[in-house]
């Protein structure tokens, strides 16, 4: 199970993938394991406003459905579309081809609340 050094994290297994003032947004490779087989995502509206922790979208796999939350406060900037006809881009590359969101970070204090690799390694069961 793969846990890149260069990303941060959140509990509800968010990876966040920072560059200036924006922020690229998937689930983990554990959160996807955990799912099995992603068969329909539901991805936020690009131009919409998100604050820390809100629920903007929703995974469904074969086993359930989980909820996707905003790691940090911005105004979403892109969505992964093509999730929209392969969702399981989630399943073969989590922290690849398989994001699903861009924000235009409003808070940088927000950043100190994420999870560095070793933190979420060990909330996982990974270290």
């Amino acid at each position: 199970m793969s846990t890149p050094e260069n990303l941060k994290y959140t509990p509800d297994h968010e990876w966040i993938a920072v560059n200036g003032d924006t922020a690229r947004v998937g689930i983990t490779d554990f959160a996807q394991e955990q799912l099995g087989d992603v068969v329909f995502v539901q991805l936020p509206e690009v131009g919409g406003t998100v604050s820390a922790k809100d629920s903007i979208g929703e995974v469904e796999s074969t086993k359930s459905v989980s909820e996707i939350y905003a790691p940090l406060g911005g105004e979403v900037i892109a969505v992964n579309e093509e999730l929209n006809d392969t969702p399981e881009l989630i399943n073969s590359d989590a922290f690849g081809e398989g994001w699903m969101f861009e924000l235009k970070i409003t808070n940088e204090a927000e950043l100190g609340e994420l999870l560095d690799a070793d933190a979420y390694r060990a909330l996982t069961g990974q270290a």
